[in-house]
Protein backbone atom coordinates (compact mmCIF):
# COMPACT_ATOMS: atom_id res chain seq x y z
CA UNK A 1 0.00 0.00 0.00
CA UNK A 2 1.44 3.51 -0.76
CA UNK A 3 2.01 5.91 2.40
CA UNK A 4 -0.78 8.16 3.52
CA UNK A 5 -0.44 11.69 0.61
CA UNK A 6 0.66 14.51 2.68
CA UNK A 7 -1.18 17.89 1.56
CA UNK A 8 0.03 20.84 2.80
CA UNK A 9 -2.28 24.08 3.12
CA UNK A 10 -0.32 27.04 3.57
CA UNK A 11 -2.52 30.78 3.80
CA UNK A 12 -1.90 32.21 0.83
CA UNK A 13 -0.57 35.70 -0.30
CA UNK A 14 -0.91 37.88 -3.65
CA UNK A 15 2.90 38.23 -2.88
CA UNK A 16 3.82 35.43 -5.75
CA UNK A 17 7.00 34.82 -3.20
CA UNK A 18 4.68 33.51 -1.03
CA UNK A 19 3.45 30.43 -3.03
CA UNK A 20 7.41 30.38 -4.51
CA UNK A 21 8.65 29.94 -1.03
CA UNK A 22 5.60 27.18 -0.26
CA UNK A 23 6.40 25.41 -2.82
CA UNK A 24 10.27 25.25 -2.36
CA UNK A 25 9.51 23.84 1.00
CA UNK A 26 7.44 21.16 0.16
CA UNK A 27 9.89 20.18 -2.88
CA UNK A 28 12.59 19.74 0.32
CA UNK A 29 10.23 17.68 2.00
CA UNK A 30 9.49 15.64 -0.84
CA UNK A 31 13.17 14.89 -1.59
CA UNK A 32 13.83 13.79 1.76
CA UNK A 33 11.41 10.86 1.88
CA UNK A 34 11.15 9.58 -1.49
CA UNK A 35 7.94 7.92 -2.70
CA UNK A 36 5.76 10.06 -0.80
CA UNK A 37 3.23 12.57 -2.47
CA UNK A 38 3.23 15.69 -1.40
CA UNK A 39 0.76 18.10 -2.52
CA UNK A 40 0.11 21.89 -1.79
CA UNK A 41 -3.27 23.74 -1.59
CA UNK A 42 -3.78 27.79 -0.65
CA UNK A 43 -6.45 29.39 1.52
CA UNK A 44 -6.40 32.46 -0.19
CA UNK A 45 -5.35 34.32 -3.33
CA UNK A 46 -3.16 31.24 -4.85
CA UNK A 47 -4.12 28.65 -6.51
CA UNK A 48 -4.72 25.38 -6.39
CA UNK A 49 -7.45 26.41 -3.55
CA UNK A 50 -8.15 23.09 -0.90
CA UNK A 51 -11.17 22.11 -2.71
CA UNK A 52 -9.53 21.78 -6.12
CA UNK A 53 -5.86 19.96 -4.33
CA UNK A 54 -8.26 17.85 -2.64
CA UNK A 55 -10.48 16.72 -5.70
CA UNK A 56 -7.18 16.58 -7.46
CA UNK A 57 -6.19 13.73 -5.18
CA UNK A 58 -9.12 11.85 -5.53
CA UNK A 59 -9.54 12.35 -9.16
CA UNK A 60 -6.22 10.40 -9.01
CA UNK A 61 -6.89 7.90 -7.06
CA UNK A 62 -5.26 8.86 -3.63
CA UNK A 63 -7.41 7.37 -1.04
CA UNK A 64 -5.28 8.43 2.37
CA UNK A 65 -4.32 11.34 2.90
CA UNK A 66 -2.58 13.53 6.20
CA UNK A 67 -3.81 17.43 5.41
CA UNK A 68 -0.91 19.30 7.39
CA UNK A 69 -1.66 23.41 8.64
CA UNK A 70 1.48 25.08 7.33
CA UNK A 71 0.76 27.17 10.25
CA UNK A 72 3.02 28.41 13.52
CA UNK A 73 0.24 28.16 16.19
CA UNK A 74 -3.31 27.41 16.72
CA UNK A 75 -5.17 30.79 15.59
CA UNK A 76 -8.38 30.92 13.91
CA UNK A 77 -6.97 29.50 10.62
CA UNK A 78 -6.43 26.45 12.39
CA UNK A 79 -8.95 25.95 14.44
CA UNK A 80 -11.80 27.34 12.06
CA UNK A 81 -10.73 27.95 8.43
CA UNK A 82 -8.39 24.69 7.73
CA UNK A 83 -11.27 22.56 9.56
CA UNK A 84 -14.16 23.93 7.76
CA UNK A 85 -13.04 23.71 4.33
CA UNK A 86 -11.46 20.10 4.89
CA UNK A 87 -15.15 19.35 5.57
CA UNK A 88 -16.66 20.75 2.49
CA UNK A 89 -14.31 19.48 0.33
CA UNK A 90 -14.31 15.78 1.36
CA UNK A 91 -18.13 15.72 2.26
CA UNK A 92 -19.09 14.61 -1.55
CA UNK A 93 -15.78 12.00 -0.89
CA UNK A 94 -16.91 9.14 0.95
CA UNK A 95 -14.07 6.89 -0.40
CA UNK A 96 -11.34 9.20 0.83
CA UNK A 97 -10.19 8.95 4.53
CA UNK A 98 -7.73 12.25 5.61
CA UNK A 99 -7.34 13.17 8.75
CA UNK A 100 -5.24 16.82 10.34
CA UNK A 101 -1.77 16.81 11.71
CA UNK A 102 -0.93 19.46 13.99
CA UNK A 103 0.43 22.78 13.39
CA UNK A 104 4.01 23.09 13.58
CA UNK A 105 4.69 25.39 16.61
CA UNK A 106 5.88 25.37 18.85
CA UNK A 107 9.15 23.27 18.51
CA UNK A 108 12.70 22.67 18.98
CA UNK A 109 13.21 22.52 15.50
CA UNK A 110 11.61 26.00 14.69
CA UNK A 111 13.85 27.59 16.99
CA UNK A 112 16.70 25.96 15.46
CA UNK A 113 15.76 27.41 11.94
CA UNK A 114 15.44 30.90 13.59
CA UNK A 115 19.13 30.45 14.72
CA UNK A 116 20.16 28.90 11.29
CA UNK A 117 18.41 32.75 9.43
CA UNK A 118 20.00 34.79 12.01
CA UNK A 119 23.51 32.74 11.27
CA UNK A 120 22.82 34.07 7.74
CA UNK A 121 21.94 37.55 8.43
CA UNK A 122 25.18 37.53 9.95
CA UNK A 123 25.23 37.25 13.91
CA UNK A 124 28.13 35.31 15.25
CA UNK A 125 27.88 32.63 18.19
CA UNK A 126 29.94 34.97 19.87
CA UNK A 127 27.29 37.86 19.76
CA UNK A 128 24.75 35.81 21.37
CA UNK A 129 24.96 36.94 25.18
CA UNK A 130 25.05 40.66 24.15
CA UNK A 131 22.09 40.63 22.00
CA UNK A 132 18.54 41.01 22.27
CA UNK A 133 16.29 39.67 19.87
CA UNK A 134 13.05 40.54 18.85
CA UNK A 135 10.88 37.41 17.59
CA UNK A 136 8.79 38.81 15.60
CA UNK A 137 5.46 37.00 14.31
CA UNK A 138 2.53 37.88 12.10
CA UNK A 139 0.09 38.04 14.67
CA UNK A 140 -3.35 37.22 15.68
CA UNK A 141 -6.16 38.27 17.80
CA UNK A 142 -6.97 34.78 19.68
CA UNK A 143 -4.83 34.76 23.00
CA UNK A 144 -4.00 31.28 22.67
CA UNK A 145 -1.94 32.55 19.68
CA UNK A 146 -0.34 35.22 21.34
CA UNK A 147 0.55 33.19 24.33
CA UNK A 148 2.55 30.69 22.37
CA UNK A 149 4.76 33.30 20.92
CA UNK A 150 5.23 34.73 24.36
CA UNK A 151 6.20 31.25 25.48
CA UNK A 152 8.69 30.32 22.89
CA UNK A 153 10.21 33.95 23.24
CA UNK A 154 10.97 32.96 27.28
CA UNK A 155 12.14 29.41 26.20
CA UNK A 156 14.35 30.69 23.29
CA UNK A 157 15.65 33.39 26.12
CA UNK A 158 16.78 30.40 27.91
CA UNK A 159 19.80 29.46 25.58
CA UNK A 160 21.69 32.92 26.11
CA UNK A 161 20.39 35.30 24.58
CA UNK A 162 20.25 38.72 26.33
CA UNK A 163 17.01 39.17 25.56
CA UNK A 164 14.35 37.59 23.43
CA UNK A 165 11.12 39.58 23.18
CA UNK A 166 7.66 38.72 21.31
CA UNK A 167 6.37 41.52 18.66
CA UNK A 168 3.54 41.05 15.97
CA UNK A 169 2.73 42.98 12.68
CA UNK A 170 -1.05 42.87 13.24
CA UNK A 171 -3.48 42.32 15.38
CA UNK A 172 -1.68 42.64 18.61
CA UNK A 173 1.12 44.97 20.64
CA UNK A 174 4.18 45.67 20.45
CA UNK A 175 4.81 46.11 16.89
CA UNK A 176 8.42 44.98 15.59
CA UNK A 177 9.62 48.95 15.44
CA UNK A 178 8.14 49.33 19.37
CA UNK A 179 10.13 46.22 20.50
CA UNK A 180 13.41 47.38 19.02
CA UNK A 181 13.17 50.83 20.48
CA UNK A 182 12.11 49.21 23.88
CA UNK A 183 15.41 47.82 23.85
CA UNK A 184 17.14 49.88 22.58
CA UNK A 185 16.34 52.10 25.38
CA UNK A 186 17.33 49.37 27.84
CA UNK A 187 20.72 49.63 26.31
CA UNK A 188 21.66 46.57 24.90
CA UNK A 189 23.75 46.55 22.69
CA UNK A 190 23.33 44.80 19.53
CA UNK A 191 19.49 43.98 18.52
CA UNK A 192 18.47 41.45 16.00
CA UNK A 193 14.76 40.48 14.39
CA UNK A 194 13.52 37.41 13.60
CA UNK A 195 11.03 36.77 11.68
CA UNK A 196 8.43 33.88 12.68
CA UNK A 197 6.65 33.29 9.91
CA UNK A 198 7.20 30.86 6.90
CA UNK A 199 7.19 32.84 3.64
CA UNK A 200 7.32 36.73 2.63
CA UNK A 201 4.30 38.54 2.15
CA UNK A 202 2.17 41.66 3.41
CA UNK A 203 2.65 40.78 6.90
CA UNK A 204 6.41 39.90 6.42
CA UNK A 205 7.31 42.98 4.54
CA UNK A 206 5.76 44.83 8.06
CA UNK A 207 7.85 43.00 10.26
CA UNK A 208 11.30 43.98 7.80
CA UNK A 209 10.29 47.82 7.66
CA UNK A 210 9.50 48.08 11.31
CA UNK A 211 13.00 46.43 11.63
CA UNK A 212 14.80 49.09 9.38
CA UNK A 213 12.96 52.26 10.99
CA UNK A 214 13.56 51.24 14.47
CA UNK A 215 17.19 51.03 13.63
CA UNK A 216 17.73 46.99 14.70
CA UNK A 217 20.84 45.95 13.67
CA UNK A 218 20.42 42.73 12.09
CA UNK A 219 17.32 41.33 10.29
CA UNK A 220 16.86 37.26 10.10
CA UNK A 221 15.56 36.28 6.47
CA UNK A 222 11.48 33.97 6.96
CA UNK A 223 11.62 30.62 7.80
CA UNK A 224 11.10 29.89 4.51
CA UNK A 225 12.68 26.12 2.86
CA UNK A 226 14.94 25.76 6.05
CA UNK A 227 15.60 22.14 6.36
CA UNK A 228 14.45 22.09 9.96
CA UNK A 229 11.09 23.30 8.73
CA UNK A 230 11.31 20.75 6.57
CA UNK A 231 12.36 18.65 8.95
CA UNK A 232 9.32 19.11 11.04
CA UNK A 233 6.51 18.80 8.55
CA UNK A 234 7.43 15.26 8.21
CA UNK A 235 7.53 14.86 12.22
CA UNK A 236 4.05 16.34 11.88
CA UNK A 237 3.03 14.09 9.36
CA UNK A 238 4.49 10.64 11.04
CA UNK A 239 2.62 11.94 14.09
CA UNK A 240 -0.44 12.49 12.39
CA UNK A 241 -0.53 8.56 11.51
CA UNK A 242 0.51 7.62 14.75
CA UNK A 243 -2.13 8.75 16.47
CA UNK A 244 -4.39 7.23 13.94
CA UNK A 245 -2.79 3.84 14.31
CA UNK A 246 -3.21 4.10 17.98
CA UNK A 247 -6.66 5.28 18.02
CA UNK A 248 -7.22 1.91 15.77
CA UNK A 249 -5.47 -0.54 18.39
CA UNK A 250 -7.30 0.96 21.04
CA UNK A 251 -10.76 0.92 19.65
Amino acid sequence: MPAPALLVIAHGSRDPRHAATVHALTRRVAAARPGLRVDTAFLDFTAPSVPQAVGRLAADGVRDVVALPLLLTRAFHAKTDIPAVLRESTAGLPSLWLRTAEVLGPSPLLTAALERRLSEAGLRPADRSSTGVVLASAGSSDPEAGAAIAAVAREWRRSGWYAVRPAFASAALPRTEDAVRALRAEGVRRIAVAPYVIAPGFLPDRIARGAREAGADLLAPVLGAAPEVAELLLRRYDRALLADARQLMSA
